[in-house]
């Protein structure tokens, strides 16, 4: 599987399932922004993860 792992990917995954089975059932608005947040930074960890162990530098945000 790709290098970040397959439980952190499932993670990732789950998450954004998660999003929009609450988008799409009219949760409410910060319930489903919280999970939209969730879902994305959990995507961008995967990403810098696999970035680091291929040697990509990354820009530090601040």
């Amino acid at each position: 599987m790709a290098l970040a792992g397959e439980a952190l990917i499932r993670q990732a995954i789950d998450a954004q399932r998660r999003y929009h089975e609450a988008h799409d059932a009219g949760a409410p608005a910060d319930e489903v922004e919280r999970l939209r947040l969730l879902a994305d930074s959990l995507f961008q960890t995967v990403t810098d993860y696999q970035l680091d162990a291929v040697g990509h530098q990354r820009q530090t945000r601040h």
